[in-house]
């Protein structure tokens, strides 16, 4: 995984995601899911992009069954942005750099 995206686990999420002082942007995939994997470069993008404004992370839902469960995730990728906790915006399958922009943009 790259070092500007966090890895999410069910052990650390309340602190590292629920705790965040800034908005947090969760990527829930899979090993197997290719939209998934194809879509990390632009993540990373936008992690570098909003550094200090915007926390970046990644839950696996092969390893982690509770967070994907309390948020419903049943399709990959799903991606939902967490403002003071809360979920502000939520969205299903590969979203490009640009349209990853525009999702959190307004939320900073």
């Amino acid at each position: 995984m790259s070092d500007v995206i966090a890895t999410f686990t069910d052990q650390n999420f309340e602190a590292e995601a629920l705790g965040s002082q800034i908005p947090v942007l969760l990527d829930f995939w899979a090993e197997w899911c290719q939209p998934c994997l194809a879509m990390v470069p632009d993540l990373e993008s936008v992690a570098n992009q909003f550094a200090g404004r915007l926390k970046v992370g990644k839950v696996n839902v092969e390893e982690n069954e509770h967070v994907p469960f309390n948020y419903n995730v049943t399709a990959m990728p799903t991606l939902i942005l967490l403002k003071g906790g809360q979920v502000v915006e939520q969205r299903v399958g590969k979203l490009s750099r640009e349209a990853l922009t525009k999702l959190v943009e307004p939320h900073l």
